[in-house]
């Protein structure tokens, strides 16, 4: 996805809320004493934004939209349909899952 200004600016409002909310809900950082750290970058030609958290048992990733009543399970189809680009990577202490943006023009 390519956008600038206020779409940018929304897009990566909603992915930090994502990460941030899904790192405190499904991961060890929502332990009492947990952490995460987020990481954005700015280039030229992107935003990326990234979440380190504590991990967890399951890893992230995409569901089905078939139950469109569930209060919970379609934010990450949400971050997908805004990013460039998104992944996971595990890290020693933990995971980090992160997205980015296109510039305009890029």
């Amino acid at each position: 996805m390519e956008a600038e200004g206020p779409r940018m600016v929304e897009s990566a409002v909603l992915i930090v809320s994502e990460l941030a909310s899904n790192a405190v809900r499904h991961s060890r950082s929502g332990r009492k004493g947990g952490w995460f750290l987020v990481i954005v970058v700015l280039d030229d030609d992107r935003v990326r934004i990234e979440v380190i958290d504590e991990g967890g048992f399951d890893r992230p990733q995409l569901l089905a939209a078939n139950h469109w009543e569930e209060e919970s399970g379609r934010g990450l189809l949400l971050m997908a349909a805004c990013a460039k680009d998104w992944g996971v990577k595990e890290r020693t202490h933990g995971r980090s899952v992160w997205a980015e943006l296109a510039r305009a023009g890029e």
